[in-house]
């Protein structure tokens, strides 16, 4: 069992353990509450029908406040789950991305080459290969020569001289593509920029 399942499955009994207490201490109020019926308040002494009343109200209130406090809890594991599913895709999409790299960079080796049978082979298979991981959710993230360099999107691993004025505080060259998954970004690109 992973340590995120054993989590939710921990946070499950303490609900179901506080549910019964709670269901514990109502039924003890209940049966105090009997017991000082006969108990007076303000100086007067409340019929059984006001005490009974006064009861179901409290009742009602407390079950109202554990309904509350489950549907919480209910939305909050569903939350849990969905980000559980998110996280086991990011692991096995991260794991596949050096696979992907290595087939593009063989993919423009075969370019190179003039047997034009095995480079349609090869791009058949890389373009099944890409557009299952985008059905998956996986997708480039979007940078070229040019754009501005943005720490929240990017990784810098060099500064170069500029080749040009229009290019300084640029991204001069894209070492390594950045994916996404969904909006979450599991692989910054890598850029050179220009100084």
């Amino acid at each position: 069992m992973t340590k995120k399942k054993k989590d939710i499955s921990e946070k499950e009994e303490m609900v179901k353990d506080q549910v019964e207490d709670t269901i514990d201490q109502a039924i003890e109020e209940v049966e105090d509450n009997n017991a000082e019926k006969g108990k007076q308040e303000d100086g007067e002494t409340l019929s059984e029908e006001e005490l009974l009343k006064e009861e179901v109200q409290k009742e009602k209130d407390k079950f109202l406040r554990l309904f509350a406090e489950f549907e919480n809890y209910k939305k909050r594991t569903s939350k849990e789950r969905l980000e559980l599913f998110k996280t086991a895709n990011q692991e096995v999409m991260t794991a596949l991305l050096p696979v992907l790299d290595d087939f593009d960079r063989a993919l423009n080796e075969i370019r190179k080459t003039e047997d034009k049978n095995l480079l349609q082979g090869v791009e058949l298979i890389h373009n099944k290969f890409k557009e299952t991981l985008k059905s998956k959710g996986l997708e480039p993230v979007e940078v070229k020569e040019g754009d501005t360099f943005d720490a929240d999107i990017h990784e810098a691993i060099t500064q170069i001289p500029a080749p040009s004025d229009k290019l300084k505080g640029k991204i001069v060259d894209v070492v390594e593509q950045g994916y996404k998954l969904g909006e979450r970004i599991i692989r910054y690109p890598k850029v050179v920029t220009g100084k």
